[in-house]
């Protein structure tokens, strides 16, 4: 498989049903509403275990601008293959997000509350405070991208790829992050699982009453994981 197809199908599979399980746990009159958080962590830990089956063995299946980024900062992944991944992570994260809405079309229709739609496309956070906000999105990328490459350091594996750190390590990564440091922000640390999923929430029509997008904020979950990223991959340079 082609791995910019690799990288859109696995990113498409990990927004389908993170977001999915989003909308399983907030929309009005679904079987799922009321689940909990930590329904939420383990289904997007799950996410990203089966869109790495997808992708990893012909991609690395990084599903992630920001460990594309630290990856290819930290010396084990071309720059010249980043923007094509970027472009297939971001179209398979708004096409992830398309297919949710059509899933649960109907409980959209029945959902009041236009935060909550909102919330099953992309993260806001629990207290706005922009500054703190980027640091929390900061410092959960930073532990995602470190814990991979340490995953692959020297000792572990051979090769630096969520591909060959095996799935079931980094679905442990996902999950522990969401329990411990996603309560601030909603753990974006994945600008393909925030941002794409923002612009599909602005081009989908949806019955009234629908909010904007969350523009003044989107710029946080987007950077904050890259500056995390490239930090990690400056700590593990040093290191090693």
């Amino acid at each position: 498989m082609n791995p910019y197809l690799a990288e859109f199908l696995g990113t498409l599979v990990l927004i389908l049903m993170g977001d999915g399980v989003c909308a399983c746990a907030s929309l009005d009159k679904s079987k799922g509403k009321g689940a909990g958080w930590v329904v939420v962590t383990m289904a997007w830990g799950f996410a990203v275990m089966c869109g790495v089956f997808i992708a990893g063995p012909y991609s690395g299946a990084h599903l992630n601008p920001a460990v594309s980024i630290g990856l290819a900062a930290a010396g084990s992944f071309s720059w010249a293959l980043v923007p094509g991944y970027i472009i297939a992570q971001m179209l398979g994260g708004f096409f992830g997000a398309a297919l949710v809405w059509v899933f649960y079309k109907d409980h959209y229709d029945a959902t009041e509350d236009p935060d909550t739609k909102l919330g099953t496309f992309c993260t806001m956070p629990a207290i706005y405070n922009p500054g703190r906000n980027f640091f929390c999105e900061f410092v959960g990328t930073w532990l995602l991208v470190f814990c991979i490459l340490m995953f692959s350091a020297p000792g572990n594996s051979a090769d630096i790829s969520l591909g060959s750190v095996g799935a079931f390590p980094v679905t442990m990564l996902i999950m522990a992050i969401g329990m411990s440091l996603g309560g601030a922000t909603g753990y974006a640390i994945n600008p393909a699982r925030d941002l794409a999923p923002r612009i599909a929430h602005a081009i989908l029509p949806m019955k009234s009453p629908k909010r904007d997008s969350g523009w003044s904020y989107s710029w946080v979950p987007v950077f904050g994981p890259i500056a995390g990223a490239a930090f990690a991959a400056l700590v593990f340079i040093v290191l090693f």
